[in-house]
């Protein structure tokens, strides 16, 4: 059966994989119809409860960068797979991570659309035909079981430096380069079109993919998966077809390859040919099917807002009543579970994931600091005010010029080795997951350090070349410090995140047996009108996660106790901001620019983000906020003891904002001085150089924001209360007879 594949997918073929996606579609559309409900209440509630993102750094996020901006482009030779030749083809990577190619040059500087857009999720970049050849054979499950020696490969290269893009149920791509840094450069940018692709959909928060994400890992344990799932890659509409495919490429399997005759090169062509069109019916069905699927949802939950919004507290409490009820069950076979197939274990890993991700941040934190004083050199052998702009802008290019970024992504690769005996234990065999979303916050870290220093330098690009060179130097040194910070911070983060991913599924498998059936029984307990608001399958899964997330806080907060990785042990929430003013050298000491309307900062101990993919317990999402007079008259004292110390209580201080500002006013006022060569004493304002310090700074509150102005309010209600008691006790005391026992005195005093 040597023909084209198209003579293998005949339209009975077609519609039976139709038929199969269409099939997939039905048995999840009801997990997504709960998950979606469920997401969307959570939505509301964020909404009405008013919360907020919390970023815990310090360094400034720069905006995203528009989606078509072109971050990588070359001419290249590629192979034309409709014209059966290589062709040379003007080859682009957006920031979307897509990649474009176009006839050539012009017919892009045109308009014209590109000959192929492609969307490299779930790809592999390989760099020799012998890579490429093992893995198409991986792919292809010969029957025959028959080797051929000396075979020719699928596609001749016209060079010696080739580059493969392997794409699961997709056509593969072939590209080739006159020399080997042509060819590293370009897997590089492929490497990052690839690591975005597979997971920067999964970091939206909008209702629709959350509650996608939820329904594909319920639907999954539906089946006995528990694990990380290597093909939850890309979006929705590609996971979905996924799923399809795993269940359906046995069946083609079985059918098809018997029947196939010719050499195995001709028959894999065929085979890979067969399944891409396969995968593009599913696609074509998933899709239909899964807009209508969301139009549904989107309707049904709009119809419901005005319920949730005016039983929002009742929903709440109803939750509440069930996870107590579920927790009386579930809690002490979770600890159980936990101490006994967990607990033992998780230092252990902590180590292993330590130090690969802890070098590779380092790394990051060097290349910057290289490319900085390179930038500075060559400023100072030029004098040349626009070289120095054009290393700056080069600077800025760093997180996307992705050879540069390598050396930094190849110290976290070691992992894929390092975690081998997780495959074992945890049946944890999802690595690759693990190192590209690490590298993805290498990348974004990288970017926001480069955007605060070009923000702090910015106005202090004045003056001769010892007092700019003087000026890079602390804006760099300040950069450092508080990369440092934001390292830790996001480091834990990754540690707890992964620690999850990795040890929940073990818990979930092992309390399924003798948890999981007794869970229908608490539905009763679900108000009726609030059954789509709230789940048992999620309430279940949240005690889980607490039981699990409590003992990894106890493993990091160890590790950072112990300074291992230069690891902090505090860290500092800070409430986002839309923008602030970095850039203003202007400012007068004392003053700050750019200060928010409104600012609540609470500083905790240890920072706790919860794992991508998992559900945050609902209870803990809600805002810190005054309990008791005692907390209230706590907050004034605070504000005296600042006035105590000469800063003025009606001012917000945000600590990112303290210390950068204060960076670029030190800055701009230095080189002004050295350049009109004033002897006056320069009164330099430090920006905080330890957490203490940024602690310090960030108790102060604002009178103009009205929530301060009720804090006053209830201060004086306070005192006033205790001025009338204490003229109350006097007059009791003035009135006691001689002879009432301590124990009567203390009643009237109570009574009274």
């Amino acid at each position: 059966m040597g023909g084209s594949s198209s003579s293998l997918l005949d339209d009975n073929k077609c519609n039976y994989i139709r038929g199969r996606a269409e099939a997939e579609l039905k048995n999840f559309s009801p997990h997504y119809r709960r998950q979606y409900a469920v997401a969307f209440f959570r939505q509301l509630r964020d909404e009405v409860e008013q919360h907020r993102t919390v970023q815990t750094q310090l360094l400034k996020h720069k905006q995203h960068t528009e989606p078509g901006k072109v971050l990588h482009e070359e001419v290249i030779t590629y192979y034309s797979a409709e014209l059966k030749k290589w062709k040379e083809r003007y080859v682009l990577v957006r920031a979307d991570y897509s990649l474009e190619i176009h006839e050539n040059y012009d017919t892009f500087l045109n308009g014209t659309s590109p000959m192929v857009r492609l969307l490299p999720a779930g790809g592999a970049v390989l760099t020799s035909e012998d890579q490429y050849t093992a893995l198409a054979d991986r792919f292809f499950p010969d029957p025959s079981g028959v080797s051929e020696e000396n075979a020719p490969p699928m596609v001749s290269m016209p060079d010696q430096f080739p580059v493969y893009l392997w794409q699961p149920y997709q056509k593969h791509s072939y590209f080739c380069f006159h020399s080997a840094d042509s060819q590293k450069s370009f897997a590089a940018a492929l490497g990052d079109c690839i690591r975005h692709q597979n997971h920067d959909y999964q970091k939206k928060t909008k209702c629709e993919v959350q509650a996608f994400l939820e329904a594909v890992q319920f639907y999954r344990q539906e089946k006995g998966h528990y694990g990380s799932w290597e093909m939850l890659i890309g979006k929705d509409v590609q996971v979905l077809s996924n799923l399809v495919m795993e269940e359906l490429l046995p069946s083609l399997q079985t059918e098809l390859l018997p029947k196939m005759k010719g050499k195995k090169n001709d028959r894999k062509r065929i085979w890979f040919a067969i399944v891409e069109d396969a995968y593009n019916v599913v696609t074509s069905q998933v899709s239909t099917g899964l807009a209508a699927l969301e139009e549904e949802c989107r309707a049904a939950t709009k119809q419901q807002e005005g319920l949730i919004r005016s039983d929002m507290d009742q929903i709440l409490n109803s939750k509440n009543f069930l996870a107590g009820k579920l927790n009386a069950t579930v809690s002490q076979p979770a600890v159980k579970c936990c101490m006994e197939n967990v607990q033992p274990y998780l230092s252990s890993i902590l180590e292993e994931l330590m130090g690969p991700i802890s070098s590779g941040f380092s790394e990051v934190r060097f290349l910057f600091e290289t490319e900085v004083n390179k930038m500075s050199n060559d400023y100072q052998e030029s004098s040349s005010i626009d070289k120095l702009k054009k290393g700056l802008a080069e600077l800025g290019n760093l997180p996307f010029t992705s050879l540069k970024m390598q050396p930094c992504y190849r110290k976290v690769d070691v992992l894929r080795e390092q975690l081998q005996d997780l495959r074992n234990r945890f049946k944890f065999s999802n690595t690759d997951r693990l190192v590209q979303i690490t590298q993805n916050h290498m990348q974004q870290i990288m970017d926001n350090v480069v955007h605060t220093f070009e923000q702090l330098l910015s106005n202090s690009l004045q003056g001769g070349p010892s007092q700019i060179c003087s000026a890079v130097e602390k804006v760099k040194q300040r950069v450092l410090k508080q990369y440092d910070y934001d390292s830790s911070t996001l480091r834990k983060k990754l540690f707890q995140e992964a620690l999850v991913e990795i040890t929940m599924p073990t818990m979930q498998k092992s309390l399924a047996p003798s948890c999981k059936p007794e869970l229908q029984r608490f539905e009763q307990y679900i108000f009726a009108d609030y059954t789509n608001f709230i789940q048992v399958e999620n309430v279940y899964d949240e005690i889980i996660f607490q039981t699990l997330q409590s003992e990894i806080d106890k493993v990091v907060k160890e590790a950072a106790n112990m300074k291992k990785h230069n690891l902090f042990v505090d860290s500092i929430d800070f409430p986002c901001e839309s923008q602030s003013s970095l850039t203003d050298s202007r400012t007068q000491p004392g003053s700050i620019p750019g200060s928010p309307a409104k600012h609540v900062v609470h500083p905790i101990e240890d920072a706790n983000p919860q794992a991508e993919g998992n559900r945050v317990p609902e209870s803990q999402d809600q805002p810190a906020l005054p309990e008791s007079p005692e907390s209230i008259v706590s907050a004034k004292n605070e504000q005296q003891e600042s006035s105590a110390v000469g800063i003025d209580p009606g001012i917000t201080i945000n600590a990112e904002s303290v210390t950068l500002s204060m960076a670029s006013v030190d800055i701009a006022n230095d080189v002004e001085d050295e350049r009109t060569q004033e002897n006056a004493v320069h009164k330099e304002i430090q920006a905080p150089d330890n957490l203490k310090e940024i602690r310090d700074l960030i108790t102060i509150v604002r009178p103009e924001d009205p929530g301060d102005q009720e804090l006053d309010s209830h201060v004086e209600l306070l005192e006033q209360e205790e001025s009338v008691l204490k003229e109350q006790l006097r007059t009791l005391e003035s009135d006691r007879p001689e002879n009432n026992e301590p124990g009567e005195e203390s009643g009237m005093a109570l009574e009274k």
